[in-house]
């Protein structure tokens, strides 16, 4: 397949889809000739559950253990392993990831909040949802054994900084 036809973009809805060639098929984008800059992502998630689980959560009485630091931990791995996960996805050096977990007592759950930073040619969106992802599987597996009900909600991307596209904030 030639350079060019793996370079192009595909119209659809409107928006250009960089992952596909001209034939429709998938193709990794060449982000080769891009200048590295200093990127950086936020994202969100929100793990509802029974009250009585956000108690034992609180408490430390999960057997399993620390819920909020494995959840934190296990966020930071996934991260890191997002190229693994995702198809298509550059393998980028993450320079720095946090995952911060609140306990809500209002809402009956534990806020996820990831940032992510690089120097890279290429963003770290990817790597910022997946760490929200991770670490609200892990809080889900750990307790999924006292509330089978707990819900992953609200995964999303609430802003970035750097790179051609410049910063992109959807919420404070």
């Amino acid at each position: 397949m030639s350079s060019k036809k793996q370079d192009s973009k595909v119209q659809g809805r409107g928006a250009a889809l960089t992952h596909l060639d001209q034939e429709g098929q998938a193709s990794m984008v060449n982000v080769g000739s891009k200048p590295d800059t200093e990127r950086e992502a936020v994202a969100r998630g929100f793990v509802s559950m029974e009250l009585a689980t956000l108690g034992l959560i609180k408490e430390g009485l999960v057997k399993k253990g620390d819920v909020l630091s494995i959840a934190r931990l296990a966020g930071i791995m996934g991260a890191k392993q997002t190229p693994h996960l995702i198809p298509l996805c550059h393998t980028i050096p993450l320079n720095h990831v946090a995952v911060d977990l609140e306990v809500d007592n209002d809402q009956v759950g534990i806020r996820i909040t990831a940032t992510t930073k690089t120097e890279a040619k290429t963003g770290v969106e990817m790597e910022a949802l997946t760490a929200v992802s991770i670490a609200a599987l892990t809080i889900y597996d750990m307790c999924k054994s006292v509330d089978r009900g707990m819900r992953i909600q609200n995964l999303r991307l609430v802003r970035k900084r750097g790179g051609k596209s410049g910063d992109i904030v959807l919420e404070d």
